[in-house]
């Protein structure tokens, strides 16, 4: 026995940690779950789908798995890690659910919490918690997607009754693609341009009743969205207004608000300030859904490896037949998969401690949130695109079973697509996140002394300046000298990782910030061109940093396990991740002269050489540290595989 079957990842420690600060919340979740038998029901009409999901949150609201981030009288904790913690769970039972949890707690009630005042509160939030009152996030329109501050929805105040006057005036500017809208929601939260006095003050909230015991309310319209893709659990459709009147008090006015004569005033004086303010308030939705497709590749895996583990195909020499996980093409599917994810997860820990500090007051300033929402725009979308790439990866590796609906692969892809553009498509997101970085590149440089430079160049890693004159790449060829011992020693080690991973950030960043330079007095439209040529160059730096964040968070996790053995095999498979980075992008490392041709060529060597061997006898406690219950995965494709594997050999052997 070699030492990589001999150390042991300790399973029970590994999932503890990987459920995080909020596991006990997270066990109840799953527990409600699996006692009350929450699941979807492939196949279900999707008329059918919405009645069941409708009646499984109710079941979740009696047994106190919704209220975590809500007051104490309502019975919640003012929990905000807690409450996304329950809602990340729930895609174990049926995404529909969870994403019907997530528009009435994580949008709907929430808009009310953090951009309604006290008064909202008392009047506004009960109804919102205990589900009396099922509500609509009416932000997106047809028209405008990702583009809010553009939104057509008017809220025009009239001081002679003391109401604002909602209206859509255009197909343009119906609000779409909303959950409860079709036919659940009994109040909408209504994102409006808000006129008063003449004067447009730009988007705000306001709180909206459009249906009584069923029936819409006057003026208010609504359509059905129909059948979708996936997620038909949930009844989305599309919320349009003729001239519907609400008090004023329905404006959502924490950050500014309109008084009975009709003056406008915030506390917060720039209006975009403000307008980033309000949505920054929502932020959680980013946040959670992260969560939420992070546990959809742990589900994927848990089917896929297990599967890999007991399926047998082609007889080797001895005539018997190799288990498909023993193939390394098999392995190089499926194990960088489950590296990558458990970069997610430690990465995702990060992201709801910092949330939870910012919504709870323990970290609230400017730069805490602007860092909060640069972190989850970017993770957002990295992970959402990995969790499609995960799930159809893991549905090809189990081949004709896996197409099957009974084993939840199809329908888990299908679920989750729509996750990649929600709460924002994802190259919008990258580019939130690529001009946050080149806003931090500016503030670096505005003051280029001698020390400012000295100080970046050493933020960034060492030797920058050789590394740009690619005499780095002429000194390895030196002392690699063909020996792929020698060059990938260098490589794996984690400082080395680093200095790689995080020069290329700082390297494209810096390309992009000269790139977009004009000289001479500020042209708009120039700007705009050259902005609108490099949006390929902002989407791939980005892309590097939300890398850079992965690796460092699984580096710091590493840190924190204290078992030898386990923190071995996870520092393989850290490994794995930070190989599997530099590996998809030897182009830029070689064109740029940050490697050689030599170190190049033995990345790949020690991936399948090395890492991938050492982690092969591992896979099965990797996937068991996610710690889901055969109830929570619900399928038997690799039980009924171990089976069939059994008859086979009693068969023979008869």
């Amino acid at each position: 026995m070699n030492i990589n079957e001999e150390i042991q990842l300790d399973v029970q420690a590994t999932g503890e940690r990987i459920l995080g600060r909020w596991a006990e919340i997270r066990r109840h979740t799953r527990a409600v779950i699996e006692e009350h038998k929450l699941f979807k029901q492939e196949g279900m009409p999707y008329i059918e789908h919405r009645e069941l999901v409708l009646k499984q949150l109710k079941t979740l609201v009696e047994n106190n798995a919704t209220q975590y981030g809500f007051h104490e009288e309502l019975g919640g904790q003012m929990n905000p890690g807690g409450s996304l913690s329950s809602f990340e769970e729930l895609l174990f039972a049926d995404p529909s659910l969870q994403i019907k949890y997530g528009v009435q707690y994580g949008l709907f009630a929430s808009a009310i919490l953090y951009l309604g005042t006290e008064q909202h509160h008392k009047d506004l939030l009960p109804g919102a918690v205990n589900l009396d009152v099922p509500g609509v996030f009416a932000m997106t329109e047809t028209g405008h997607g990702s583009d809010v501050a553009s939104i057509g929805t008017t809220a025009t105040y009239d001081a002679a009754t003391g109401e604002f006057v909602i209206h859509t005036p255009d197909r343009h500017s119906y609000k779409d693609y909303l959950g409860n809208a079709a036919k659940h929601g009994h109040a909408a939260v209504v994102f409006a341009q808000l006129y008063t006095e003449g004067e447009k003050h730009g988007v705000h909230a306001f709180y909206v009743p459009i249906r009584k015991r069923g029936k819409l309310l006057p003026g208010v319209g609504s359509q059905d969205d129909g059948l979708k893709g996936g997620l038909n659990g949930i009844d989305n459709g599309r919320l349009f207004f003729d001239n519907v009147r609400i008090p004023r008090t329905n404006l959502l006015n924490r950050y500014a608000d309109v008084s009975p004569d009709g003056t406008y005033s915030s506390v917060i004086e720039s209006s975009g300030r403000r307008f980033f303010t309000q949505l920054g308030a929502l932020v959680q939705g980013r946040v959670s859904l992260t969560g939420g497709v992070v546990n959809a590749q742990k589900l994927a895996l848990d089917i896929a490896v297990r599967y890999g583990l007991e399926r047998k195909q082609f007889a080797g020499s001895d005539g018997e037949e190799k288990t498909i996980m023993d193939y390394g093409r098999h392995q190089r599917r499926l194990i960088p998969l489950l590296a990558r994810t458990y970069a997610q997860i430690f990465a995702h820990q990060e992201l709801l401690d910092q949330f939870h500090s910012v919504f709870t007051g323990e970290n609230d300033t400017d730069e805490s949130r602007q860092d909060l929402e640069t972190v989850a725009a970017a993770s957002k979308a990295l992970s959402s695109w990995y969790a499609m790439d995960t799930i159809q990866e893991c549905r090809e590796a189990c081949g004709g079973q896996g197409f099957m609906a009974e084993h939840r692969l199809t329908g888990l892809r299908a679920d989750l697509d729509v996750y990649v553009t929600f709460e924002g498509d994802n190259n919008v997101m990258l580019q939130l996140v690529a001009k946050r970085l080149l806003a931090d590149y500016a503030k670096a440089f505005k003051s280029p002394d001698f020390g400012t430079l000295a100080n970046y160049v050493a933020g960034q890693v060492g030797e920058a300046t050789i590394n740009r004159g690619g005499l780095r790449g002429l000194a390895q060829k030196m002392v690699d000298f063909g020996s792929t011992a020698r060059s990938v020693g260098y490589v794996k080690e984690e400082e080395h990782q680093q200095q790689l991973l995080t020069d290329r950030v700082h390297t494209m960043v810096a390309k992009l910030a000269n790139n977009l330079k004009t000289s001479g007095p500020k042209d708009p439209a120039k700007q705009a061109e050259l902005f609108n040529r490099h949006q390929n160059d902002l989407i791939l730096a980005a892309r590097a940093h939300g890398e850079l964040i992965l690796w460092e968070a699984f580096t710091s996790a590493l840190k924190t396990i204290k078992d030898d053995d386990s923190r071995q095999i996870l520092t393989w498979l850290r490994d794995l991740y930070g190989f599997g980075i530099l590996e998809e992008n030897l182009s830029w490392y070689l064109i740029n002269g940050r490697l050689s041709s030599s170190r190049a060529e033995a990345i790949t060597e020690y991936i399948d050489g090395r890492l991938l061997p050492r982690l092969r006898p591992h896979v099965e406690s990797l996937v068991d540290s996610f710690l889901l219950t055969p109830g929570l995965v619900r399928t038997n494709l690799a039980s009924d595989e171990k089976k069939r594997q059994a008859s086979k050999t009693q068969l023979v052997r008869k």
